[in-house]
Order: structure tokens, then C-alpha cells, then sequence
């Protein structure tokens, strides 16, 4: 960052008052140091002083700061007008890691001023702002987002197939749910008008008994199933930069940040529960509805008050580690002694970019 000598113009015109005397126009204006740079914003300061003597400027005047990413820039380029001597003006939609060259300015009737000119470069982008749409192999499309190094779907899977076109069969009896070790998958309550849930072998891509068959890939093609380790760096991620429900960058209280604005069992619940204020969810984007799950006895459990989501990664022969928000309280859980799943359950299933 540097900042230059500032402007001072001293111009004695030849038009004059009713006395004779000459009319004096001095404008000095100061480009400060450009203050609170983040990635995509920063705050430009300055002063504008103007000494008038003998002179009438003509309605019309404009001043306030001139920005470009070039060099030199004038009023052909980003103008922000402010009033008055002391400015400042916040500027939004900057691109990070990019040096803005600002000058303070002043025009009206009687010519066009400008003061030195600063330089300052926006901070390195804290992860990424790419955006995107990912289409599966039945056709199904998920929005994503990225959070810092990781790219996340932000809808939950709805494929019928594995990514080769084997089908993953729909399994509405609860006994042969219950004995499956096989993929399957049911809609909520069995009604075609709730969300998809899946076993765990559904998620491994274990489609038929025999353990010298190759697995099935589950996930559209340049991505998977996150693993726990990598629901770790999200959870890290979301605290470090501050979508705890308080504000805070300690503690796991993410979960208003990744629920859904709706669909939770209103309830007395603590400060920051999922279900308190749903309008305030979502501050994330993760969007995470409470489908709920089936029970590896094939019953349907837990709608409106739990949303669940899986990992490939086992803790014993049984059971997976997954991750969840319940309605009463402010985390992302991971599976305790009260919850943990084994395999035969049905929960939601979202996807991560391979890198």
C-alpha cells in the first residue's frame, strides 16, 4: 500500500466579484489509506477542503472517491459520492486478491479535481465463492457450494441407480428391510411424496452377496460419500468462520447455520436449537431438513425433528459413524451411545467434490 503528496490547486480566474477582485478556487483533497480490506470489500477515506474566494460555483457540484483496478482512475470509472470534508465510503463487490488504485475527486462548473492516489489489495480469498449445479446419473441435479477447500451438494441424493446404471432397489417391507445386506432405498413412510432415505450398503455401493463382487460407486461421477474425517473439516470450517449461532469461533453451535428455514417441530427448546427462530437457519446455505430415518426394523422415525446424513466410515463390524441435527439442540451431533445407527438404517446422503 503507498499513498502519495496530496492535491492542492490554486486557481485565480479572470471573472471577478462587483468589487473587482479576482476569483481564488483552491480544493485541496486528500486520499487517505484505504481501512477494514477483507476479500471483497474495504473502507476509502479521505478529506476534501475547498477555500473560495470572490467565486460562484454553479449547482452541480459532485465529489467523493473515484476506484479502479487501473491505474490513474477518473470519473469514467467506479464513482462513490460523499458529502462533506471528513469522507468515507465502504465499497463492496471487489474481487480478492486484486490491487484498486482510488483517488478522492471533485468536479463542478469550474473544473474537474482530483486528489493522490492510493493503492490497496483486497485479502486472498478465505477458501472460494464458486457456485454450481451437479447432475447425477439418473438426471437428478444438486446445487453446491463450496466451504473453504471442500465442495458440498447442498440438496440430498435422489438417484435410483448406481453410477454404472445397476438399480438400487425400493424396499417398502419392514422384515425384509430389517434382514437386508444389500443397497436399498424407501421413500419416508413409504409415500412418494416424501425425500429418498438409504441403507449403508446403498452408500458403499454393495449391491448384490457375494464379497468377490466388485462394489458398486454410488455417487455421480467426480464425486463421493464425505467421510467422517472429512465432515470434521466442515464442522471446523463453518466454527472457525463464525456461523456458530452466537457469533463465536469455539465450540460446535453450527446448527442453526446448516438447518433448513423450515419444516422443525416447534418446541421450548434451548437458545440457538435448530427449531427456535427458523427463519434465522441456513445462514450456511447447507440446508439440512429433517427427513428423519428408517429404523433398521424398517419403521419410520424422527420426521421434523432430526436430520441425518451418512459417512462410509465404520467405528465396529456394526455400526457408521453419521452426522445429524436434532431439533432441541445447537450442533452438529455425531453419533453418541443414545443414536448410534447401524447399517440397516435409512438417512439422507449428500456428496463431496474428489479432489
Amino acid at each position: 500500500m503507498k499513498k502519495l503528496i496530496l492535491l492542492s490547486a490554486l486557481l485565480i480566474f479572470a471573472c471577478s466579484d462587483d468589487e473587482g477582485n479576482p476569483c481564488v478556487y483552491e480544493p485541496t483533497l486528500t486520499t487517505e489509506a484505504a481501512t477494514n480490506i477483507t476479500e471483497t470489500s474495504a473502507t476509502l477515506n479521505g478529506t476534501i477542503d475547498v477555500t473560495s474566494e470572490n467565486c460562484e460555483v454553479a449547482p452541480g457540484e459532485m465529489q467523493g472517491f473515484v476506484y479502479s483496478a487501473n491505474p490513474s482512475p477518473t470519473t469514467d470509472d467506479n464513482v462513490e459520492v460523499i458529502y462533506g470534508t471528513d469522507i468515507s465510503a465502504s465499497i463492496e463487490g471487489l474481487e480478492p486478491e486484486t490491487t484498486y488504485y482510488v483517488r478522492a475527486f471533485l468536479t463542478n462548473t469550474i473544473g474537474e479535481f482530483y486528489g493522490n492516489e492510493i493503492d490497496f489489495t483486497t485479502e486472498e480469498s478465505n477458501g472460494c465463492n464458486e457456485t454450481g449445479t451437479v447432475t447425477d446419473q439418473d438426471g437428478n441435479s444438486y446445487d453446491y457450494l463450496c466451504y473453504g477447500d471442500q465442495f458440498w451438494t447442498v440438496e440430498n441424493a435422489e438417484m435410483v441407480t448406481y453410477r454404472d446404471g445397476t438399480p438400487i432397489p425400493e424396499v417398502t417391507d419392514n422384515t425384509e428391510w430389517d434382514s437386508l445386506t444389500t443397497g436399498a432405498w424407501a421413500y419416508y413412510n413409504n409415500d412418494p411424496t416424501k425425500p429418498r432415505l438409504y441403507n449403508w450398503f446403498a452408500v458403499m455401493g454393495i449391491h448384490d452377496t457375494d464379497p468377490n463382487t466388485p462394489n458398486k460407486e454410488f455417487a455421480p461421477e467426480g464425486w463421493h460419500v464425505p467421510s467422517d474425517a472429512e465432515w470434521t473439516t466442515l464442522v471446523e470450517y463453518l466454527i472457525a468462520n463464525g456461523y456458530n449461532y452466537d457469533g463465536t469461533t469455539t465450540g460446535n453451535k453450527i446448527g442453526k447455520a446448516m438447518a433448513s428455514t423450515t419444516g422443525w417441530n416447534s418446541s421450548n427448546a434451548p437458545e440457538g436449537a435448530v427449531s427456535n427462530d427458523q427463519s434465522s437457519n441456513n445462514s450456511s446455505g447447507f440446508n439440512a431438513f429433517p427427513e428423519g430415518e428408517r429404523f433398521y426394523d424398517g419403521s419410520f422415525i424422527f420426521e421434523g425433528s432430526n436430520a441425518f446424513f451418512w459417512s462410509p466410515s465404520e467405528y465396529d463390524s456394526d455400526n457408521v459413524w453419521v452426522r445429524y441435527l436434532n431439533d432441541r439442540t445447537t450442533e452438529l451431533l455425531r453419533n453418541d451411545l443414545y443414536s448410534a445407527p447401524n447399517k440397516q438404517n435409512g438417512f439422507s446422503v449428500r456428496f463431496v467434490r474428489d479432489n
